[in-house]
């Protein structure tokens, strides 16, 4: 029968735990894999006491980043970005907004870096319209942006297509 021993992980190891956890495993196990891999160490008390030093950073420093993540979701919920594009017969723009531009407009408008894929649009959008996009932030943020897609000035849309036709002049000379 062969001996437990107390082993820190120094990272993460499939159907075992996460680095920084302490397991309790057989002693062939922890000699000759763990440890000679690199993937684990002899569990002593300075060891421990490290482990859980660096365990309270990294939860100190997550909570941070989730606050920051919550204040940005807050300020992003229910912004409207505002798109002049040239569009043609139907309302079918030229060209299309992707989430590329989505967050090119967001830099320029709020001065927020967004990576662009983070930023949740199955295709690009290639009709006039307002569309909810939807901004993945981790940690289960996700704020909805409204895109509002406007043909440009002095353009033809569909509805100024169903409007009469305005009467000829007259030649009554």
């Amino acid at each position: 029968m062969s001996a437990k021993m107390k082993v820190l992980l120094v990272q993460d190891v499939d159907k075992l735990g996460r680095a920084g956890d302490i397991k309790d495993v057989s002693g062939g196990f922890g000699r000759n894999y763990l440890i000679p891999k690199g993937l684990a160490v002899l569990a002593t008390r300075g060891q421990v006491r490290q482990a859980e030093e660096r365990l309270k950073a990294e939860q100190r420093r997550s909570e941070i980043a989730r606050r920051d993540a919550e204040a940005l979701a807050n300020r992003l919920s229910g912004t409207t970005l505002r798109f002049v594009v040239r569009a043609g017969e139907l309302d079918r723009l030229y060209g299309s907004v992707t989430n590329a531009d989505v967050a090119a407009k967001l830099q320029e408008q709020l001065g927020i870096d967004v990576d662009r894929r983070k930023i949740d649009l199955d295709d690009p959008i290639k009709r006039i319209g307002v569309y909810p996009v939807k901004i993945r932030l981790g940690a289960n943020l996700e704020p909805l942006v409204n895109v509002v897609v406007e043909a440009m000035e002095g353009q033809l849309t569909l509805a100024d297509s169903e409007l009469p036709p305005e009467p000829e002049p007259s030649a009554t000379s």
